[in-house]
């Protein structure tokens, strides 16, 4: 899983179906600190790795 690479698509679905724009929005907003993606070619990709750790720190602050 540690070097597994993910989609944009698949990210806004991980994210509770977000749009692109708040994608882009997270990506621009450094108090979000949110995971930069890989890119290939001009394709947006993510590491699942850091995705899950950024999603786990979300939901401890939430509770």
């Amino acid at each position: 899983m540690e070097h597994k690479l993910i989609s944009a698509a698949a990210v806004r679905d991980l994210c509770a179906g977000i749009s692109d724009m708040t994608l882009w929005r997270w990506l621009n907003d450094p108090e979000m600190e949110f995971p930069k993606p890989v890119y290939i070619g001009k394709r947006r990709y993510w590491r699942e790795a850091e995705l899950a750790e950024w999603l786990k720190a979300r939901a401890a602050e939430a509770i």
